[in-house]
């Protein structure tokens, strides 16, 4: 639960849509972005495709990265 995958898109140096693990859907921060948050999240399957991002590639690496730490 300590472990959180973000994915941001970004434009011109302007974040306008994120994805947040521990929020579970899209969230979007100008006016495209949150146009197209409302169509991703209607998508079960982009959903649950970024949500298995957290478990494919956080949870394999937290280890590694704690060892180097």
């Amino acid at each position: 639960k300590d472990i959180q995958y973000i994915r941001s898109y970004c434009y011109n140096k302007l974040e306008f849509i994120r994805f947040d693990s521990n929020v579970g859907e899209f969230v979007g921060y100008t006016e495209l972005g949150v146009k197209n948050a409302e169509n991703w999240n209607k998508d079960t399957s982009k959903i649950a495709a970024m949500n298995a991002q957290r478990e494919a590639y956080c949870l394999t690496n937290v280890g590694i990265d704690y060892q180097v730490a």
